[in-house]
């Protein structure tokens, strides 16, 4: 059973808090392991990653063949049926146009003093898309990573997409050639990350790391970070649902078992101002529970880590909701406006109760690659901007140096940066002439 709390019970805050540090994954370490593995791709390149790919995937391939050719790309996407290809163009339609808005702008302006100041974003030039694959690879993955970073102009987009026994998914070839994404590798785990970070003889390096993975791409991500950038350590997917009666009981059900059904580990929390209809809930999740296809999945994850908490109001629910800082939430009640106006923190918010968090996954248009565990008290999900750069431009002009150099010249000296200071005033000193 999950949790069942109410903030009028006197041990509410001691067991909310209780909810909040709860750990949700496997405390297997696999640190040691994942450094073995970088510097063996670093040191032996091809070689390594086809050695590991052979151990972990039961594939046996050549360095040539890591790469899937236009022909292969043709022949799977050829596979997919024309109603998965509308719905494929169709989504990355709206996730194209909704990051197209993201896209920041230069400016450059002059101030009174004469200097002109500004900043320039310019696109990272190459970016490599882990993808989880086999039979639990995601195409909307594809989407989500390639589309941003397309739009954001970088010139290289490589994807990582492993297929253990050979097994391929041809939607998520469909989803690359929707993206523009071209070149494709075979392979996965934290070699793929070690070889789009480090480069080996046949994958050309990268600048950035994005998209999800299991524990080993994780830590990978983890150590190549300064070598590379990248967007995010996304842990177990949640959803939190704030909720008042007027609500059809099954479809929050439906909304929390739609983590749920993603990971044991996942976390699906109701928040409402109704006893009554948190009962109601709680019920119909447990017999969607019986006829759910993932409800091996789903149910240990309701039962260990779900909760329902009934509030007084939802101005109290708003403020546990910053509190859990959630992945996805979805304020299904009769003012979802006014009541996002109180969230702070958040992944994503889905306005009202017909937007479930499942179209934001496919659809809607905003990024579903978003921040886990609390991390949204302080970052965001991936958007343009992951993929970009702002450079920062100053100019100055005789009058602007004689008005703010000699600050400069004074804060060099309270630093003891000798050399700082005489930059400036050598150059002062021969306009006061």
């Amino acid at each position: 059973m999950p949790v069942f709390l109410s903030t009028s019970d006197a041990d509410f805050e001691a067991k909310f808090a209780g909810l909040l540090g709860a750990k949700r994954e496997d405390s297997v370490d696999v640190d040691d392991v994942v450094a073995g593995i970088i510097a063996d791709v670093r040191g032996r390149g091809d070689a390594a990653v086809l050695e590991l790919t052979k151990r972990f995937d039961r594939l046996d391939l050549t360095a040539e063949a890591m790469r899937f050719t236009a022909e292969e790309i043709e022949a799977e996407c050829a596979k997919v049926s024309a109603e998965d290809r509308a719905a494929l163009e169709l989504a990355a339609e709206r996730i194209r146009n909704y990051h197209a808005r993201q896209k920041p702008e230069d400016a450059m302006w002059d101030e009174p003093t004469g200097a002109r100041l500004g900043w320039r974003w310019t696109p990272v030039s190459a970016a490599g898309l882990y993808v989880p694959g086999g039979l639990a690879s995601y195409p909307s993955s594809v989407l989500m990573n390639a589309i941003p970073a397309q739009v954001a102009g970088v010139e290289r987009l490589v994807i990582c997409c492993p297929t253990p026994d050979g097994i391929v998914n041809p939607l998520v070839l469909l989803a690359a050639k929707i993206s523009g994404v071209t070149e494709v590798y075979r392979i996965g785990g934290a070699q793929a990350v070690a070889a789009l970070a480090y480069g080996t003889a046949t994958i050309a390096p990268v600048d950035k790391i994005t998209g999800p993975g299991n524990a080993f791409v994780a830590a990978a991500k983890r150590r190549v970070f300064g070598r590379v950038g990248i967007d995010m350590i996304a842990g177990p997917s949640e959803i939190l649902v704030i909720a008042d009666r007027d609500n059809n009981p099954d479809w929050i059900a439906l909304d929390l078992l739609s983590q749920a059904e993603h990971d044991e580990s996942a976390q699906s929390i109701l928040i409402t101002d109704d006893a009554g209809f948190a009962r109601d809930v709680a019920q119909a999740v447990d017999a969607r529970l019986e006829t759910l296809e993932r409800g091996a999945i789903a149910g240990p994850s309701w039962r260990d880590n779900g909760a329902v908490i009934v509030v007084r109001d939802l101005v109290e629910a708003a403020k546990l909701s910053n509190r859990v800082a959630p992945e996805h939430l979805e304020l299904c009640v009769a003012d979802p406006d006014g009541l996002s106006q109180q969230i702070t923190h958040a992944g994503a918010i889905f306005l009202g109760q017909y937007t479930p968090e499942a179209i934001g996954d496919y659809v809607g248009g905003p990024n579903h690659v978003l921040p886990t565990a609390r991390s949204a008290r302080f970052s965001s999900g991936l958007s343009v901007l992951d993929f970009m750069k702002r450079t920062t431009l100053a100019q100055m002009t005789p009058a602007a140096l004689r008005a703010i150099g000699p600050s400069a010249v004074r804060l060099a000296t309270s630093e003891s940066l000798q050399a700082h200071g005489l930059s400036v005033q050598a150059r002062l000193d021969q306009l006061n002439d």
